[in-house]
């Protein structure tokens, strides 16, 4: 609604993108003359890994900023756009939540632009990273929060009268400070890098590490065109120092490009890539392989219900999944490697 009443046109896609072909969405750009080209992350990861070059087809001289949200968008992911969208377009990675009806933090025209990197917070949102004392972070990962009220933010929830599923949501953690569940990193620019869902962020051995950065590490194996990487609970406790807390391994769910399996030769070079491109505690203890990941009915990535099934628990939000068939195939897949 912004939009049109900016005298906007706006430009809509229903159904899947890679269909009827991979560029579909390019094709729809080039006839419509968009000038602001939205899409999701997977998106672009996925059309670099098919070594896709839209700008070599479709005339998209008309495309002036593309936005990229659903997941961090890596580092790759930005080189890609500028050499095979357009030169000088302004790339804008953006995030926020469906809940707020907007965004935390997204694209600023008249700011450079950083691979890897979100520009900067929405205007007028108190954006800062806290760690869990709610002290702001000044270097590293934190949660990202809100300090202040924005106008879009829900007031309350439908059939909560006493308000209890709503604090508990966002508002937990950090009294009177809300919560997304974000993990956030600001730069030496003051930008912004994005590392995942808190809730699901790795802790093995104590260390807390964000997913995403497994993720980037895995963009140097072209058989890999999607994953989830998950703490597997397991024990015995690692004493008074983390509370009492079990420890973690790292369980990482692949899917591979058609026409290649999990070999021993493949697993080791995931591996390999994770613990140089990342960190050898990011390095995985058990690797699997499955046919597609669970996601939202809006394309992002459900970590949680992958960490679910690691650990032997019920997935309970089933109903906001666009593929839950997938969940029965994700515990076949386990059980056949005998971990489940």
């Amino acid at each position: 609604m912004s939009s049109l009443a900016c005298g906007a046109t706006v430009v809509l896609y229903d159904g899947s993108p890679v269909d009827p072909h991979h560029l579909s969405l390019f094709e729809l750009a080039e006839r419509h003359g968009v000038t602001l080209f939205g899409t999701s992350a997977r998106y672009l990861h996925g059309l670099a890994a098919e070594g896709a070059r839209p700008n070599e087809r479709y005339d998209l001289d008309a495309v002036r900023t593309v936005t990229s949200t659903g997941s961090p968008l890596s580092p790759s992911g930005f080189r890609y756009v500028y050499e095979h969208v357009g030169r000088d377009v302004h790339l804008a990675s953006i995030s926020g939540g469906t809940d707020i009806v907007g965004c935390f933090m997204l694209g600023v025209p008249t700011l450079p632009v950083y691979e890897g990197e979100i520009q900067r917070p929405g205007l007028g949102v108190d954006l800062a990273a806290l760690d869990a004392r709610g002290e702001p972070v000044e270097s590293g990962p934190g949660e990202l929060v809100c300090r202040q009220p924005l106008p879009s933010m829900p007031v309350r929830f439908a059939g909560d009268p006493s308000y209890e599923r709503y604090v508990n949501t966002y508002f937990s953690t950090y009294p009177g400070v809300w919560r997304h569940g974000d993990l956030i990193e600001f730069t030496e620019h003051r930008g912004i890098v994005v590392h995942g869902r808190s809730d699901a962020t790795l802790n093995p051995g104590g260390v807390r590490i964000g997913t995403a950065e497994v993720y980037r590490a895995l963009e140097a194996v072209d058989e890999v065109i999607d994953a989830a990487a998950v703490g597997r609970k397991v024990g015995p406790p690692l004493g008074q120092a983390v509370g009492g807390a079990s420890d973690e391994e790292v369980w990482l769910l692949v899917v591979l490009r058609q026409g290649h399996d999990l070999n021993p030769e493949l697993e080791a070079r995931i591996r390999r890539a994770v613990r140089e491109g990342a960190s050898p505690r990011h390095v995985p203890k058990v690797v699997v392989n499955v046919p597609e990941l669970p996601r939202t009915r809006s394309g992002k990535p459900m970590e949680i219900a992958v960490s679910r099934l690691v650990n032997g628990q019920a997935v309970d939000n089933v109903d906001v999944m666009a593929n839950p068939e997938v969940l029965e195939e994700i515990a076949a897949a386990l059980s056949a490697r005998g971990e489940a």
